[in-house]
């Protein structure tokens, strides 16, 4: 997709529209305060035509017209000064506001993409994304209110000033103007797709960095410091070529300005002296040309820069403005209404699900589980069962046919109330760095201190968080890393005793625990599925004995099911083969897995 820089600015405006008229006296205040700044070279002038002007005496009336020039002068720059402050003021009332709801509304886009899009991308350069963007818009408005609407202005009041005093004076610093401000567009433009690449391989870097880090076990533990040093040498060295290739651009182009810059001042004092010898301009008229030229040159000078800045700003916008116009994949249907709950009845009408259209998964598949019905899902790897799980939750979007919860389409339905009626317990749950209260009552936010106690309990939860030293408020690490597989598991099926739903689904939910621990949590489980629908993907098929009937997958299709003592009673069935081998002690429970 690609992003031009009138896509960028519509986000921008998006953002700046709600503080409009603050942001337009802003900048009307600012337009003010240039002009103003214009005057005092003027009261200059005619100080030095006094004091340059001969046979003038030395009295105290001249002296007393020199004084009111200085303290004009001091009235301008105090009134300039005043206004500079109010500005000021209203820009650090406005521009953090507006730099944290770009953070904001990018999250709040960003965390509503798919499940496929997190996937498939780097969490850590997704971050930097977010914060690029709003360091980008920090950039363009500081450039755009301090350094090109007073260039502008400065520019326009320069020359109608210079007008007025020398003609030619005027037309000089005009024709030397535009060519200096079409030379540095010109140069930005050129340079914008090195800036373009050197923040797309910012990213790459940024995501290899993340990527190590947070593999770091697996770093040590299969021996990759070198390789992972030398991987990231190799983006680093492609991101130095390229900052290298903008910097000396920029290097080259200021060598540039600054011979303009010379050449300009020489031509105007060139032909000034031949306009002073002609008796056209004045002394004062020297320091007015000078002032203005200075004033001028200071803020050209930042021009080249300022345009450079903008244009840099907006590549490492890009990246993110990318993710703020690509559609989301999963999405409501216009005045979606919610999901209503009677008896929690289950439906899979001949679904079918390729991943990236080219790898079926699910095949013309008719599954239908009744209310409160207890179903296990097994299969050898492949087979879908995990697929269906994600298919339920809307995390992907059916490639066919279609899923009913109590007779209605789940795609018909808003997301946020499917999923208020689903819970899960995944195989691997991945934890907030948070602490293990704020984990737990996830489950239900709005939940008493004594209902997560409660489920912590049930969910044998409070027998190892009672060994931490802060209890409740212990920290977990980032995914959970400070907790032991079995007691993030434990977190898990807590959380979702506290949730409490009518549509219960276990992803192995006792895959992480020790004999001890499983035959506790059990009894908490099936205290849980109690008057529930719940679905159970199991790779220890000792785990499924008593549910009220097994369905076993293979290739995408319901291969058989029913009840275990009729599957393993079955000549030929792929279940009964399955637990002979896992009751022979033949093979855990990978085999099973997806």
């Amino acid at each position: 997709m690609y992003i031009s820089t009138k896509d960028i600015l519509k986000i921008y405006g998006r953002e700046m529209k709600r503080y409009k008229w603050r942001l337009l006296v802003m900048a009307l205040i600012v337009v003010i305060l240039t002009c103003v700044e214009l005057v005092i070279p003027i009261f200059y002038k005619h100080f030095f035509d006094t004091v340059s002007k001969t046979g003038i005496p030395r009295d105290t009336a001249t002296v007393a017209l020199l004084s009111h020039y200085i303290i004009l002068v001091l009235a301008v720059n105090a009134v300039t000064w005043t206004l500079f402050r109010i500005s000021l003021l209203i820009h650090d009332l406005i521009q953090p506001t507006i730099i944290t709801n770009l953070i904001e509304s990018s999250f709040a886009y960003l965390i509503e993409h798919s499940f496929g899009f997190f996937s498939n991308s780097f969490i850590g350069s997704l971050v930097k994304r977010i914060t690029r963007l709003s360091r980008a818009y920090e950039v363009f408005m500081e450039r755009v209110l301090w350094n090109l609407l007073p260039l502008g202005v400065r520019i326009i009041a320069t020359i109608t000033i210079l007008f007025f005093f020398n003609k030619l004076i005027a037309v000089i610093l005009v024709v030397w103007t535009a060519v200096f401000l079409v030379l540095n567009y010109l140069f930005s433009l050129w340079k914008l797709k090195y800036d373009i690449q050197r923040s797309a391989v910012d990213s790459e870097m940024t995501a290899s960095l993340a990527d190590g880090l947070t593999n770091h076990s697996s770093v040590h533990l299969f021996t990759g410091l070198l390789f992972e040093r030398a991987r990231l040498h190799e983006v680093a060295k492609r991101y130095r070529r390229l900052r290298q290739i903008t910097w000396s651009m920029a290097s080259g182009m200021e060598a540039l300005q600054a011979s303009l810059m010379i050449i300009v001042e020489f031509l105007l004092f060139y032909f000034g002296i031949r306009l002073w010898q002609k008796g056209l301009i004045t002394v004062g008229d020297f320091a007015l040309i000078q002032a203005y030229l200075i004033g001028l040159l200071i803020r050209l000078w930042d021009f080249g820069r300022t345009v450079r800045d903008l244009y840099e700003s907006f590549a490492d916008a890009r990246e993110m403005a990318e993710i703020l116009y690509k559609p989301h994949e999963i999405t409501d249907v216009p005045k979606a209404p919610p999901l209503h709950i009677k008896s929690a009845a289950v439906e899979f009408k001949k679904v079918t699900f390729n991943y990236h259209q080219t790898r079926a998964i699910i095949k013309n598949l008719d599954l239908t589980i009744q209310p409160g019905e207890k179903v296990a899902l097994i299969g050898p790897s492949g087979a879908g069962k995990t697929t269906l799980v994600k298919l339920l939750f809307r995390l992907y979007d059916v490639d066919g046919g279609k899923i009913f919860i109590d007779g209605q389409n789940i795609q018909k339905v808003t997301q946020e109330s499917l999923r208020a009626v689903l819970s899960l317990v995944p195989q691997d749950p991945i934890l907030f760095h948070r602490s293990l209260f704020e984990n737990i009552a996830y489950g239900r936010r709005d939940a008493t201190q004594e209902e997560v106690y409660r489920a912590s309990k049930l969910a044998h939860c409070d027998e190892f968080i009672q060994q931490f030293q802060c209890g409740y408020d212990t920290l977990v690490g980032e995914r959970g890393v400070k907790l032991s597989g079995g007691e993030r598991q434990r977190i898990a099926i807590a959380r979702a005793i506290l949730k409490n739903a009518p549509i219960l689904v276990l992803d192995e939910a006792t895959s992480s625990l020790d004999s001890e621990s499983e035959r506790l949590i059990q009894d908490a489980l099936e205290n849980l599925m109690k008057d529930k629908t719940v679905m159970v993907i199991a790779h220890r098929l000792s785990t499924i004995q008593k549910m009220d009937r097994i369905v076993v997958l293979e290739n995408g299709h319901v291969l058989e099911e029913g009840t275990h003592q009729k599957l393993t009673q079955k000549e030929g069935s792929l279940y009964r083969r399955l637990w002979e081998l896992q009751a022979g002690g033949f093979i855990g429970g990978d085999d099973m897995e997806e």
